[in-house]
């Protein structure tokens, strides 16, 4: 056989395997010819007050359109880590092609499928459908007064709108209520009306929004709020720290002038005493500069995805948040070794590989610790939310191949071009006595009390960031968060430099600890107004729903406390480092 003939006969099998390949409608290019499929997904179902407890919609006892079964994989892997269970309806509709009320199947009801109608009812479960990417909801059914009596809605009466080829607009509404009766065949039907729509395809999400609820007076007023009390904090820190610092530089500057008999006699007091212990390496260095690392990364992180969300509408794909959240934290790690290690080499530390391993699996093992834990819940109440071991094993391998080697690559570096010493005062040998202090000066005080006018700054935009993530909104004012976002790390900074030198104006030198964990107590006080939130707000119950809400807020308050530290320590480091070598010191 010739090349020409052979070249042939492979594109006439190429031909004719493509021909045997089934096509299908996809969602994923959004166009349509005339009477082309569009699949209608049936996502998952669950109790209304519990958003994060859902399990598969087939999970109750409804049945199957007759149309052939398409299977359908997670795409992305934050769909596959938020429990998107896509299941095909069965339902036989074409684009543009009216269906009348037709029966589609029919269930056969008897007691233990009532029963698991009824309990679904009784804890007012809806369902979450998707055609062409746009969500649509629905209940499952509904109890009379006395609540005897219960009753399923068993017609699915679909609007379709459309623009041109392409899907713009979808409503759903449940009619024919049909009463629970055991050893009955109950039929469900559907119908779909096409209606043309003006509604532009860029715009088709605007509908799930609540400009309302996000843009209201009192969200905006927060925002002034905040903005008032950075320019209060940033004049005032400016005003107390400028005309201090100048008259502890004008009064070092006449001790100098003054002869050793007269300095021993005089009364020395303040932060410069503490100048050959206040760069002493911290106590626990190691898991200090892993902390830090860990902390300028969570903040790189959350910069990157607040400017892409805002650039890109990412509320408008299944799990896209998530993933760009996944993408960017493996991206940034060369950020969180240059910083850990650059920092850990300053500091004197000799294990650097360890460090390294510590900073970077120190978020990755807390998320993935929770995940696990809560995993195992969701496995014994069979929810969807249940994470697939194929989606371990790949959080696994991203950690592995791909955080480790990049973190490693940010610790080589910040070890090379910044983890020199080069502090402006000499370390003394042997660390100086720490006064005895008022109570109120104590580092543990301090400590308590300085992630106040922080959680203050951001409270406000807590309420709407749960709101969204707890409840039905779609957060989609992410030029808030990042104001919000510039205003905590203002606030931050302003609060742990004013800490920082009132701690070292009583002479005490241990700043380091004191910087991070003061602008971390933020930390402290969200998670106090998570449970707030969770007994006045919402009307969540159960162990699944309880263990996911207080495991995930612990692990978003801590990622928090985290960045608020790190932010913190390298303003105040900064700071001290500015003030050091302003004043002579012998």
């Amino acid at each position: 056989m010739g090349p020409s003939r052979l070249k042939s006969a492979l594109l006439a099998l190429l031909v004719a395997v493509g021909c045997l390949i089934p096509a299908r409608a996809d969602e994923h290019e959004h166009t349509y010819t005339d009477k082309e499929e569009v699949v209608l997904w049936m996502n998952t179902v669950g109790p209304y007050h519990n958003r994060q407890e859902t399990y598969k919609y087939f999970s109750l006892p409804f049945c199957v359109g007759n149309k052939k079964t398409i299977s359908h994989y997670h795409e992305t892997l934050g769909e596959a880590l938020q429990g998107v269970e896509l299941e095909f309806s069965g339902l036989d509709i074409k684009f543009k092609d009216e269906v009348m009320q037709t029966t589609y199947c029919e269930i056969e009801l008897d007691k233990n499928k009532r029963d698991a109608f009824v309990y679904a009812i009784k804890n007012h479960y809806w369902y979450q459908m998707y055609i062409d990417d746009l969500p649509i909801w629905g209940i499952v059914g509904e109890a009379d007064e006395n609540g005897e009596d219960h009753y399923l809605w068993t017609y699915k009466k679909l609007e379709i709108g459309f623009n041109g080829n392409r899907i713009v607009d979808v409503n759903l509404t449940s009619e024919g209520k049909v009463r629970l009766i055991p050893n009955t065949k109950i039929a469900m039907s559907y119908s779909v009306k096409w209606k043309k729509s003006d509604v532009k395809f860029e715009d088709r999400f605007d509908k799930y929004l609540d400009p309302s609820f996000f843009q209201h007076r009192i969200h905006w007023f927060s925002i002034f709020n905040s903005f008032m009390m950075v320019i209060f904090l940033v004049g005032l820190v400016s005003m107390i720290l400028m005309r201090t610092l100048r008259k502890d530089y004008a009064r070092y500057s006449k001790e100098e002038e003054m002869d050793d008999m007269d300095r021993d006699l005089g009364d020395e007091y303040g932060w410069k005493q503490v100048h050959g212990d206040v760069f002493r390496p911290s106590s626990h260095p190691l898991i200090f500069s892993s902390l830090i690392g860990s902390g300028c990364q969570i903040f790189s992180v959350s910069f990157i995805v607040i400017i892409v969300a805002m650039v890109e509408d990412l509320y408008t794909e299944r799990g896209s948040m998530l993933s760009t959240a996944i993408f960017v934290y493996a991206a940034t790690s060369p950020v969180n070794g240059y910083f850990g290690g650059s920092l850990y080499a300053k500091q004197g530390g000799r294990r650097w590989i360890k460090q390294m391993f510590i900073g970077a699996f120190l978020i990755p093992a807390m998320v993935c610790g929770t995940a696990f834990f809560i995993n195992f819940i969701a496995i014994y109440y069979h929810a969807s939310r249940a994470i697939p071991f194929g989606t371990m094993v790949a959080v696994c391998c991203i950690c592995f191949f791909v955080i480790l080697p990049l973190n490693l690559v940010g610790t080589i570096l910040g070890r090379n071009l910044s983890g020199q010493p080069n502090f402006p005062c000499r370390v003394n040998a042997v660390p100086r006595p720490i006064p005895e202090k008022k109570w109120f000066m104590e580092p543990a005080v301090i400590v308590c009390l300085g992630g106040i006018l922080p959680f203050g700054s951001i409270f406000i935009e807590m309420y709407f960031i749960f709101t969204s993530f707890w409840a039905y909104k779609i957060y989609y004012v992410y030029g808030f968060m990042m104001l919000v976002l510039v205003i905590l790390c203002i606030v931050t900074v302003c609060v742990t430099i004013v800490c920082t030198y009132f701690l070292l104006n009583a002479e005490d030198y241990r700043w380091q600890w004191t910087s991070f964990l003061s602008a971390a107590s933020t930390a402290v006080y969200v998670y106090m107004y998570s449970f707030y939130y969770y007994f006045f707000k919402t009307k969540m119950y159960g162990l699944f729903q309880t263990s996911f809400y207080f495991g995930y807020m612990a692990v978003f308050s801590t990622s928090l406390g985290i960045m608020c530290g790190a932010v913190g320590y390298m303003g105040t480091s900064a700071f001290v480092r500015k003030i050091y070598t302003n004043v002579k010191i012998d």
